[in-house]
């Protein structure tokens, strides 16, 4: 998550995870494609406003201004005015699911949230420096009378919500397959074959990132990087078993020997890393989707390539980078083309935009692919480097655009 929600979400209060899902699948009606205007003031009693909900974040609060809005789409227009990188969350009543998210804000920045909300209890919570639990404040939606269920273009929503579930489950159902696979390679000592397999198998993890991440039990114990840990936190999870797969040598590990894992600890990393992951498949099992989660989520990939692949912190012993930051344009490009058919009626001059970005982003990541994958990290120049996050830049803006123009 980059500095992912994975450190972020590792401090969120404790919930049975399955009582955290079915809480938030009913804080969200189906995302139809009505004509509201976003809802952005306190007491809105039909899911629009002048403007939006304005949050300032600084390093030691979060300050939105109104604690209550109605439902219907709303808008959050986040100004960062601390020194710290910073996040806005729009979390359900659990304090654990999250409705929405605006990351990688800084200083000096705005950037826009847009989600649907049906009435109910809320969190907002801005995270300066992107870790701990962030700063909280409750948050109410109000009954505005606005019919979620309905809109313009109803078969065009239910067609973009199932095909996306669709997307997931096939992702997770191949995740855990290559996971097992994995996790037996490295318990019998087979490193080399774990190695080849490491990247092909967190592929599946990486397209669909956004939606692991919004469980925030599962995203630490499987994807925190070693950076992100917190004080007395026990890392679990990928990067433990990538970080023995190419140990570091001691320059790269606090001046340190490292000290390769034993059986023992292999065995019980590598069975709560299937574990955890069975345990995502079998959550992902009935989930639903709305457009404003397909399309925060879009953008959210982008976010993660932005913030951790394209930086070559995300992978920093692997130096597969690569393998990740095409999995989070591949996650990003499929919830684009499911919304493409609303997307092209509302704004046909976006969508044309935003495929000519996919287009030269794609170009300059095939200029990289080694046999079946790619050169690793390690090997880019900054040039190349720099080439990369501007064009993941230049794809960002207008498809942060996207959840406006088809809720």
């Amino acid at each position: 998550m980059v500095t992912h929600l994975s450190a972020n979400a590792a401090a969120l209060k404790a919930q049975s995870p399955l009582k955290a899902l079915a809480a938030a699948g009913c804080v969200l009606a189906l995302a139809a494609c009505t004509q509201n205007s976003p809802s952005t003031g306190a007491g809105a009693t039909d899911g629009s406003s002048a403007g939006p909900l304005t949050v300032t974040s600084t390093d030691t609060e979060c300050q939105v201004s109104a604690t209550e809005a109605g439902s219907g789409n709303l808008a959050f227009s986040v100004t960062n005015a601390g020194s710290k990188i910073t996040e806005f969350y729009l979390l359900a009543d659990d304090g654990l699911r999250i409705v929405g998210e605006v990351e990688n804000i800084g200083p000096g920045l705005t950037r826009d949230l847009v989600v649907r909300a049906a009435p109910g209890s809320y969190f907002t919570a801005c995270k300066p420096g992107m870790v701990g639990d962030g700063i909280r404040n409750a948050f109410t939606v109000t009954d505005s009378g606005a019919n979620l269920d309905a809109g313009s273009d109803p078969e065009l929503v239910e067609q973009a919500n199932k095909q996306y579930a669709s997307y997931v489950k096939d992702q997770t159902e191949q995740l855990k397959t290559k996971t097992e696979e994995f996790a037996a390679l490295y318990k019998a000592g087979k490193d080399d074959q774990a190695r080849a397999l490491y990247a092909p198998a967190r592929v599946h993890w990486e397209r669909i990132e956004t939606v692991a991440e919004s469980f925030g039990d599962l995203d630490p114990r499987m994807d925190l990087r070693e950076a992100d840990l917190e004080p007395g936190q026990e890392w679990t999870g990928w990067h433990v078993i990538e970080k023995d797969l190419w140990p570091p040598k001691p320059a790269d590990n606090g001046g340190k020997e490292y000290t390769p894992l034993t059986d023992a600890q292999r065995t019980k990393i590598a069975d709560q890393l299937v574990a955890d992951t069975n345990e995502l498949y079998t959550r992902t099992r009935d989930m639903s989707f709305t457009v404003d989660q397909i399309g925060n989520g879009a953008k959210g990939l982008l976010d993660e390539v932005a913030t951790g692949k394209v930086t070559g912190e995300e992978e920093i012993w692997s130096h597969t980078d690569l393998w990740d930051f095409q999995a989070n344009v591949d996650g990003a490009k499929v919830a684009w083309e499911g919304l493409r058919p609303i997307l092209q009626k509302r704004d046909a001059a976006l969508d044309a935009q935003i495929q000519l970005r996919f287009k030269e982003l794609q170009a300059l990541l095939d200029q990289h692919r080694e046999g079946e994958g790619f050169v690793t990290y390690d090997k880019l120049t900054k040039e190349q480097v720099k080439a990369l996050s501007d064009a993941v830049n230049a794809l960002s803006e207008p498809l942060s655009k996207v959840t406006a123009a088809v809720v």
